[in-house]
């Protein structure tokens, strides 16, 4: 009997209620939160549901994430091995591969000056570089925060992990990932601001059409370009320009389909639940992860007010061409903030359209955000 007993007692007491905190509770409840916010809301569900599942598991049971070196018999948990693909920045460079693939470069290529809506809006990123300095963050961690200005999830995990702020990368990237999720709650409030009713009524020409050779040599000339500005850039420069030549050369179909497709997801399954495993309660649960969620917001708002902003100027030049809605998706959350602008410029007008004139500054947008990512690994002498 005192066997049974003991025994019972033993199971009882492996159970994960008598090991958790408070704090862990607190994170079972958001990662449910998110999980309702993903499947419940449909709100960028591809990567907030492996996110908060992989916060759930680690608030239930630690060791899933347990390291090589802590572990008693050598060897580390489950998602400790995907973690690894983050920090090596394996795992944000074959997703920009996936985008790549993806993505038709056409509406940049016939309007260049998206380039310049693209680059303003990434305004927000240094915003949140000199506001997290003066909140007493290093600069290199100041300088992994600022990328959620970008609204680009795996190019702040890419920098986080480049830049060795590993210890922040999960409230990174949750906050990143949750504020692309709310682009179309957060952006149309500020667009709406600093643009009149004529602005946003504003119907733009047709975009000329970009020939075959254009599409093949784009993604080859910029990674010529910036690569040897930035080389630092080339994981991610490089995989999103040859997904996208993958595409527009016709010649790999096979090629396209997997890296559009099957790879990508099986990537995002990785990259999801291990980066929502680094957010236990101990890593979470802090003054810090506020800090961060307070200056997430604060850039992507200000990375939103200058591509309007920057929009408006252009839209002044050229004597009302240009709708200054499109600035507002040179943020990196394609193609969500593209269909935003063309959200809000249908409100004054169901007529009006504006998706292909947006995803211009939106794919500018990617580029941009992982030139500031190399721009600030160049800065500190990290390769």
């Amino acid at each position: 009997m005192d066997y049974l007993f003991t025994t019972f007692g033993n199971l009882i007491h492996q159970t994960a209620f008598f090991n958790l905190t408070v704090g862990n509770y607190i994170m079972i409840v958001v990662a449910c939160v998110l999980l309702y916010v993903a499947i419940g809301l449909g709100k960028e569900p591809l990567l907030l549901v492996p996110i908060s599942f992989g916060m759930l598991l680690v608030n239930i049971y630690p060791d899933i994430i347990l390291s090589v070196e802590d572990s008693p018999n050598g060897v580390g948990g489950l998602l400790y091995y995907f973690y690894e693909l983050d920090e090596l920045a394996i795992l944000p460079s074959l997703i920009f591969m996936g985008v790549g693939a993806q993505t038709d470069f056409g509406p940049l290529i016939a309007n260049p000056k998206s380039f310049l809506l693209g680059a303003a809006a990434q305004f927000g990123i240094f915003v949140a570089y000199f506001g997290a300095i003066f909140m007493n963050f290093n600069d290199k961690a100041a300088a992994a925060i600022s990328i959620i200005g970008g609204a680009d999830g795996p190019t702040s995990i890419f920098l986080a992990g480049k830049l060795g702020q590993t210890a922040l990368l999960g409230p990174i990237a949750v906050a990143a990932y949750s504020y692309m999720s709310l682009v179309p709650l957060i952006q149309p409030p500020i667009m709406k601001l600093f643009t009149t009713k004529k602005e946003r009524a504003i119907k733009m020409g047709q975009l000329r059409p970009v020939s075959k050779t254009e599409k093949i040599l784009f993604p080859i000339i910029i990674t010529i370009v910036v690569c040897m500005v930035l080389p630092t850039t080339a994981p991610l420069i490089g995989m999103l320009m040859l997904g996208n030549l993958f595409k527009e050369s016709g010649v790999v179909r096979q090629l396209t389909e997997t890296a559009s497709n099957a790879m990508m997801y099986i990537v995002v399954i990785f990259l999801g639940t291990s980066v929502g495993a680094t957010t236990s309660a101990e890593a979470f649960l802090n003054l810090d992860t506020i800090k961060i969620v307070v200056l997430g917001l604060v850039a992507f708002a200000f990375g939103t007010f200058a591509g309007v902003i920057f929009g408006k100027i252009m839209c002044f030049f050229t004597k009302g061409q240009v709708n200054p809605l499109i600035g507002s998706a040179g943020v990196s959350a394609v193609p969500m903030a593209a269909r935003v602008s063309q959200q809000v410029g249908s409100e004054e007008d169901p007529t009006n359209f504006l998706l292909m004139h947006a995803m211009g500054p939106n794919v500018a947008g990617v580029i941009g955000t992982a030139v500031c990512a190399g721009t600030f690994m160049a800065m500190f002498g990290v390769f």
